[in-house]
């Protein structure tokens, strides 16, 4: 399956993933025909095959990340929810959270909100404006004795930056402070071992790197950590229903309200499609495409891009800007001239184009990489940059 559509190439995939798993539709379309039941809603066959399926996600989302066996894996609405449920979970009235730059809007905005409603203050680590990793030095020195959480990127969606999470995690253990990650860019794209990283939450969504639907998140709670988090949401459960209390036991605590099954049931045929060719070899032939694309961006006069140039040490996330063009004029040229598909901007993260110096200047193009991309593809989006750069292209053509 091919990430081109009529001469259309998709790099948008730090957005969501494109195309999906063709089993992911098949079993969206298997769901609404045959199930259509919500889990936990009856004994009858359809409500107990839909139970199955939730179940069988959530095993999926704990062999991909390697949880150990009392790891709380919770369904969410999306990457952004999740997020609040951990931070507004855990996060008391004056209380102090340590972030970084290179964060998305998912958590800039909730910390926002929580300085203005309860008095919250938050430190932002810096990055290197080079490389836009964080030195996990500045996370120490920024932690307090009131710190009650540390949230870090775990791939940046600007620069593609993979931050040193092993060596934040440990400095976060070594104070006794909670770590809460946020693997949005990450899940899917590079192994990620949850049992014995560092890290007490990990959030993401499901229509990324894990190719399934829109409407899908998840957030991992480490053994234990449930205990100190509260509900940011209460309703029904199928669950202890004669108690208008919600229930204490997890998942349920945490999930309020029917299961998106249909999703659900879509994210776990994409998750199948991850495991059965493994993760390890999905991060190899992404590396091998994030090395064209390096290789063929420094050849090209007149353009800049971001992040680490070192493989290792990076996701395919690429942003550009060319010398004379506005990022939104350059996505435009990209797309009607060239069928790329792109996203010009700040992306979400204004911080992260503050570390860079384009936050003034409209943000960046960025160009981010899928599974279903191809090294072809990836020298058509280097020759449409090329020609773009060497040429007095207008959004006009």
């Amino acid at each position: 399956m091919s990430a081109v559509n009529d001469n259309r190439r998709y790099f948008d995939n730090s957005a969501t993933s494109f195309p999906k798993p063709p089993a992911m539709a098949d079993a969206i379309q298997d769901y609404l025909a045959r199930v259509h039941a919500s889990a936990g809603r009856g004994a009858y066959r359809e409500a107990l095959e839909s139970a199955r399926i939730v179940d069988g996600c959530r095993s999926a989302v704990a062999r991909l990340l390697r949880c150990g066996p009392r790891d709380h894996v919770i369904f969410t609405l999306n990457g952004t929810d999740a997020l609040n449920l951990a931070i507004k979970g855990i996060v008391r009235p004056g209380d102090h959270v340590v972030t970084t730059c290179m964060d998305h809007n998912s958590v800039l905005r909730p910390l926002t909100a929580l300085e203005e409603q309860s008095g919250v203050t938050w430190t932002v680590v810096e990055a290197d404006p080079t490389t836009t990793r964080i030195d996990p030095a500045g996370v120490a020195a920024a932690i307090r004795p009131d710190t009650r959480l540390v949230v870090v990127n775990h791939a940046s969606n600007v620069t593609g930056v993979l931050q040193p999470i092993d060596e934040i995690g440990a400095v976060c253990r070594s104070r006794g402070k909670p770590l809460l990650v946020d693997a949005a860019q990450s899940a899917g794209h590079v192994p990620i071992d949850f049992g014995p990283l560092p890290v007490d939450l990990l959030a993401f969504p499901g229509h990324k790197g894990l190719l399934g639907p829109l409407g899908t998140g998840v957030l991992v709670i480490r053994e234990g950590v449930d205990r100190f988090m509260r509900t940011t949401r209460e309703g029904g459960t199928g669950s202890n229903s004669e108690r208008p209390v919600q229930p204490e036991t997890l998942p349920d605590r945490f999930e309020a309200g029917s299961h998106n099954a249909v999703g659900l049931a879509g994210l776990l045929a994409s998750l199948t499609w991850i495991l059965e060719r493994g993760v390890e070899q999905l991060r190899a032939y992404e590396a091998a495409l994030c090395r064209r694309m390096m290789q063929r961006l420094d050849a090209i006069e007149g353009l800049e891009w971001y992040g680490p140039r070192d493989v290792d040490e990076r996701v395919g996330v690429f942003s550009v800007r060319i010398d004379g063009l506005e990022p939104t004029d350059l996505s435009a040229i990209l797309e009607t001239q060239f069928g790329i598909l792109s996203r010009s901007g700040l992306h979400c993260a204004p911080f992260a184009h503050r570390t860079l110096g384009t936050l003034e200047r409209g943000g960046t193009t960025r160009l981010s990489l899928g599974p279903f991309l191809t090294l072809g593809d990836v020298d058509a989006a280097a020759d449409a940059l090329a020609l773009i750069a060497a040429s007095a292209y207008s959004p006009a053509g």
